[in-house]
């Protein structure tokens, strides 16, 4: 038997009742034999009481623009008050359980301030309770820098945590504990017959995740993929197995039954979108002043299109305005197009099959939906449709690709 590293999200720590199902799965693993790490992030979500958005609109009520450094100080509070709490809950059913913060447990990172990148992890504190036969419960989504400074991951650092520690500690899985049973291919709250998938690849849930999928975030299946560490993406709340993330090869003894990329894999959607169009006006040195302007204000710009005449490109909503504001401040005529929601097919092995986008057009079309923008990718389609047609794209594109379907969605 050997390490097995188990992540906890926010929902699954939220209650008693949801943390007692945490410590039977932690207990499962233990009476396999296997040493167990788990990883946890910050109890529940936007206005629970210890949520990491809560913790953020505390400290906003007085100034809306906190210093970084002491906000990843606050932030990182967040893991430390579930991690503390689910390991008395084990220590009080007779378990040896110990928790460590991102410093205890060695995990270091660069210098940048709620987005720092984990650089290297001393793994000895971790091995010593191991070899003690403790459980032992690490706080995601923290570490510190070479200065002694805390850090924290950004959006999904826990499942980065998780990861990380698994390369480092050589770890047979790591498990990605969430509310959802794993990868569906679509979200199930929208298409009534999404598919659980058995079991897809990294590059796939890395595609599907940076799409919108929310269920892993996919630096997390970059760092298992470079040690081929299978990743098993489940639910704390039934004792189905999930999706196993993997490559070619053998789990447990058993055959990783992914022979191929699938030509389809899933529909993502991505909400809470702005379109921005800028008219080049004959000035050819206007797209690198937008995009200068955009990279000194850190505001991330998608689904970029630059001819002669336009650049038209996407931000997320809440930055949206700011934007505009700054464009303005050029001098440059700007048109925004609000309340848009991005939604793609991702598949690994899309490149080079004819009539993938001519469905993706019919199936948009035959059901009355107005494609903004589109692009692609070797393994992704993407639309630009309106937020109020968003759900309409992902139910017409699943039954058009017939996902549903037990077989998938094979040409």
């Amino acid at each position: 038997m050997g390490i097995i590293i188990q992540k906890f999200g926010g929902t699954s720590l939220s209650t008693p009742d949801q943390r007692e199902r945490v410590c039977k799965a932690i207990q499962r693993e233990r009476h396999k034999g296997n040493k167990v790490v788990v990883v946890v992030s910050a109890m529940g979500r936007v206005e629970d009481p210890y949520a990491t958005d809560t913790l953020i609109r505390l400290v906003k009520e007085d100034n809306l623009n906190p210093n970084r450094r002491e906000l990843d100080m606050l932030m990182s509070c967040g893991e430390i008050i579930s991690g503390v709490v689910l390991t008395n809950k084990l220590q009080s059913q007779g378990e040896k359980a110990v928790f460590l913060n991102g410093l205890q447990a060695g995990i270091k990172t660069s210098a940048d301030h709620g987005d720092a990148r984990i650089v290297a992890i001393e793994t000895s504190a971790v091995k010593r309770y191991l070899d003690q036969d403790y459980v032992v419960v690490v706080a995601g989504f923290q570490g510190f820098s070479e200065d002694g400074e805390i850090t924290t991951l950004g959006r999904g650092g826990s499942d980065v945590t998780a990861s990380a520690l698994g390369v480092a500690l050589g770890a047979e899985v790591i498990d990605i504990y969430t509310d959802v049973e794993g990868i569906m291919t679509a979200d199930p709250r929208i298409v009534k017959n999404a598919r659980l998938l058995d079991a897809v690849t990294y590059n796939e849930i890395c595609q599907l995740a940076r799409e919108g999928a929310k269920v892993i975030h996919p630096r997390a299946v970059e760092i298992a993929m470079e040690c081929n560490i299978p990743l098993r993406v489940r639910s704390t709340f039934s004792d189905g197995t999930g999706t196993l993330v993997g490559s070619h090869g053998e789990f447990n003894g058993k055959s990783i039954r992914i022979k191929r990329d699938n030509l389809i894999t899933g529909i993502t959607q991505m909400p809470d979108i702005t379109q921005i169009r800028v008219d080049i006006q004959g000035e050819s040195d206007l797209p690198l002043r937008v995009f200068k302007a955009m990279a000194l204000a850190e505001i991330s710009v998608d689904f970029i299109t630059v001819n002669r005449e336009v650049v038209i490109f996407t931000v997320l909503q809440e930055v949206a305005e700011r934007a505009q504001e700054i464009l303005k401040n050029l001098g440059v005529s700007v048109q925004a197009e609000p309340d848009c929601a991005k939604v793609a097919i991702v598949g690994a092995a899309i490149t080079g099959i004819p009539g993938v986008m001519s469905k993706v057009v019919e199936a948009l079309t035959l059901n009355g939906i107005t494609i903004l923008q589109s692009g692609d990718s070797y393994t992704n389609i993407w639309c630009l449709v309106k937020r109020n047609q968003m759900e309409q794209a992902v139910k017409a594109l699943h039954d058009k690709f017939d996902l549903g379907n037990q077989e998938g969605g094979d040409f």
